[in-house]
């Protein structure tokens, strides 16, 4: 198949064989949950519960702050017993509400709505908000944000990412397979709220089954393609995604995807914009993949958010050994975690364990100027002379060089033979510029 793709990037071992052909399935209700009030970028939720309060599944427990916010829901039926701070993917720790389940997975009462197409653009992004849907791929956007762009920009073309580029990752694989109707629904959904008159579904070509499925089921949609996109990492990256996919370049810089008439949602995220719009149910559940070579049975989970990533290891038998490394999403964007005493949040898509040999760390010494993290990098920056010169503090060099424009990939560190820490330089410069400019303000 004639592939399409971007400038630079890496090809990391997918490992993606340990669970790409393990259906979703339904863990054990779990006996207690957290559910952070911080799980998408923007405002934090306010809590709407006390201790002691009885809830219902789906009910909302705290309230969006502003336009950037989205609200919390629960995600079992019980009681309040805490509000607290608790462990969080990102690695922090934050404020969370602790539910104990009393078994029943007693729902508040849902409406399917066979006339949603009938329903305005305002009444459409009013269903997405309250169910508080964000995106699903790793940032957290607030959807109901990313589709409401300022009236003076036209968006013609929405993307679906189906890419799940990161290696060991299958949970949206799974959903592409298994709920193919969905997607096609959701992305209808999309375009009808932006006037989009495109709709375009990129997949990389390691998922031919799911290319299969997609295209079978648009072959008589004119409006609606399935672009198949070569098999390299960041090609699921937001700006990597619309160039492969449209030739349209998002300018750096702050520069936005509706700069260029493109909005890209996430499978994950699409499929619960659907159910947002039909249901009117709140995102409560998403698929997890739970995989690593010491996994037992790696396994791709429909998991209530809030459960604990122990339970859901446990229940893929646990370990062969006693893990050295728990990542939070994938290992090249993912975080390092310290506990599977967290809670699963709505951008979580995996539970990545490593064994001692696979986390092995590896000391950092000083550049070679070969140059190889220019090549890779799929921003068109210079790692090298940026992480130089946030060593060296010179945070206006390292910005006026685009560190602003960095998102983290890895890349550079990747690709680097004399192992520098780029992604960590990087996230001090940033921070240092941050800190700057709120000082200024």
């Amino acid at each position: 198949m004639w592939t399409k793709t971007f400038s630079g990037g890496v090809h990391p071992s997918d490992s993606k064989f340990y669970s790409k052909d393990s259906p979703i399935i339904n863990p054990p209700l779990p006996d207690k949950i957290i559910i952070p009030i911080s799980q998408h970028i923007g405002g934090l939720a306010i809590p709407l519960v006390k201790i002691g309060d009885i809830v219902k599944t789906g009910q909302k427990i705290a309230e969006a702050t502003g336009h950037v916010s989205i609200p919390m829901h629960s995600s079992v039926s019980g009681i309040i017993t805490r509000i607290d701070y608790f462990p969080h993917p990102s690695g922090t720790n934050v404020v969370g509400i602790e539910i104990e389940s009393d078994g029943k997975d007693e729902w508040i009462e849902l409406s399917p709505d066979d006339h949603y197409e009938q329903l305005s653009r305002e009444e459409l992004l009013s269903r997405i908000r309250e169910a508080g849907v964000c995106g699903m791929g790793g940032a957290g956007f607030p959807t109901h944000v990313k589709l409401s762009p300022p009236q003076d920009i036209s968006i013609d073309t929405i993307v679906v990412n189906g890419v799940e580029c990161e290696p060991y990752l299958t949970s949206d694989c799974r959903l592409m397979v298994e709920r193919p109707h969905d997607i096609i629904k959701g992305l209808k959904i999309v375009m009808q709220i932006l006037g989009a008159k495109q709709g375009i579904i990129g997949i990389e070509s390691n998922k031919p089954q799911s290319i299969k499925l997609l295209r079978k089921l648009i072959q008589n949609e004119k409006q609606l393609r399935v672009d198949v996109l070569y098999l390299k990492y960041p090609q699921g990256a937001e700006k990597q995604l619309i160039y492969a996919t449209t030739k349209r370049k998002v300018p750096n810089r702050g520069g936005l995807p509706s700069k260029v008439g493109v909005i890209v949602d996430n499978v994950a995220t699409i499929i619960n914009i659907y159910e947002a719009i039909y249901l009117q149910k709140p995102l409560i559940e998403r698929v997890v993949t739970v995989s690593g070579s010491i996994v037992k049975n790696p396994a791709n989970l429909l998991v209530r958010m809030g459960s604990l990533m122990s339970d859901l290891v446990n229940f893929c038998g646990g370990t062969t050994t006693e893990p050295a490394k728990i990542i939070a999403g994938g290992p090249m964007m993912g975080f390092a975690l310290n506990t599977l005493e967290t809670p699963i949040t709505k951008t979580v898509s995996g539970i990545i364990l490593f064994n001692k040999e696979e986390a092995e760390y590896v000391k950092e010494h000083d550049c070679v100027r070969c140059g190889r993290c220019i090549d890779v990098c799929p921003s068109n920056l210079m790692p090298s002379l940026i992480a130089s010169s946030v060593k060296y503090k010179d945070y206006l060099l390292a910005e006026k060089m685009g560190i602003m424009d960095c998102m983290k990939c890895g890349c550079c560190a990747y690709t680097c033979p004399a192992h520098v820490k780029f992604i960590q330089w990087m996230e001090i410069g940033r921070q240092k510029i941050l800190d700057q400019r709120q000082l200024k303000t």
